[in-house]
């Protein structure tokens, strides 16, 4: 019987926030919806990024024009990627590694190989990213002429447009 009555009391004290709990979980889940469709309209906007599936990403550094692709080129996450840079100009000591842009999903290197003195080759994978909307920064070094040089290139990760 006390049992019965602590129940009672307790859902008598309850009642009165249940509309409030119903409003907080509904206003909730829109606001998930939302988030979902900005990130699906950044993908269209963000003219910064490298878009392998268009060709060649090429980014110019101390007068050297190099030109990244990416294969596959919608860049799926967990599947391993080929990545090509090829140079104007004959560099050295060429190294890789992607990191997020806007969140931390750890260092990955890129396994990188000389083909020539002006192209190289790596291969690499990724982790995938719950948020739906990934962006990875490469970070490239080399040497020209003895100096070290330094570019990035960003771009999306499972970019299936």
């Amino acid at each position: 019987m006390l049992t019965h009555c602590i129940t009672r009391l307790i859902f008598v004290h309850i009642r009165q926030f249940i509309p409030l709990f119903i409003t907080a979980l509904v206003l909730n889940l829109s606001a998930c919806n939302e988030k979902a469709e900005q990130a699906a309209e950044k993908k269209v906007e963000d003219p910064s990024l490298c878009d392998f599936s268009r060709g060649e990403c090429i980014k110019s550094v101390a007068g050297v024009e190099l030109k990244f692709t990416l294969s596959p080129s919608h860049a799926p996450s967990e599947k391993p990627l080929t990545l090509k840079l090829l140079s104007s100009s004959a560099i050295r000591d060429v190294q890789i590694r992607l990191e997020g842009r806007d969140m931390f999903m750890g260092v990955i290197p890129v396994n990188i190989r000389e083909l020539n003195e002006k192209a190289y080759e790596g291969q690499m994978i990724y982790g995938s990213c719950s948020s739906g909307y990934m962006v990875w920064r490469g970070f490239v070094s080399f040497t020209l002429n003895g100096e070290p040089k330094a570019v990035t290139f960003d771009f999306l990760a499972d970019s299936n447009t």
